[in-house]
């Protein structure tokens, strides 16, 4: 019994970190520096760019909530067939002329989300008074 226990405490656990709160408030530069911390508490901690302060507060999800990834794909051809004129058999060609095509994969299975909402005791500037 004791070995599930120590099992069970082994596994990953995955949290979506949900802006939508704090989206149209601030501008997140794409490659912003951020600290996360707190993560075991009610309340975690991000910092953005040394900038935006904002407090989160878990979700936990409903029924079944899974992260994909998304990769593009060359389309690619195979030529096949014992067709004497056929040079490429049994070889794969990506087609240039056509767009590449998107690969979805499932990466992890949610169990919370972590919603973010601007700190109250902040001086944060929001895209607002900026302008």
């Amino acid at each position: 019994m004791e070995e599930n226990a120590t099992q069970h405490e082994d596994q990953d656990e995955y949290v979506l970190l949900d802006l939508d709160g704090v989206y149209g408030l601030i501008d997140i530069p794409a490659n912003a520096n951020y600290v996360l911390t707190g993560l075991d508490t009610l309340n975690p901690v991000l910092i953005i760019d040394d900038r935006f302060k904002l407090v989160g507060e878990y979700e936990e999800t409903i029924g079944t909530c899974i992260a994909f990834s998304e990769q593009d794909t060359p389309v690619v051809h195979e030529e096949t067939g014992p067709s004497e004129t056929n040079r490429f058999s049994g070889t794969k060609l990506i087609d240039s002329s056509q767009p590449s095509t998107k690969q979805v994969k499932p990466v992890c299975q949610l169990h919370k989300i972590l919603k973010f909402k601007l700190s109250p005791d902040s001086e944060i500037r929001t895209a607002e008074e900026a302008n």
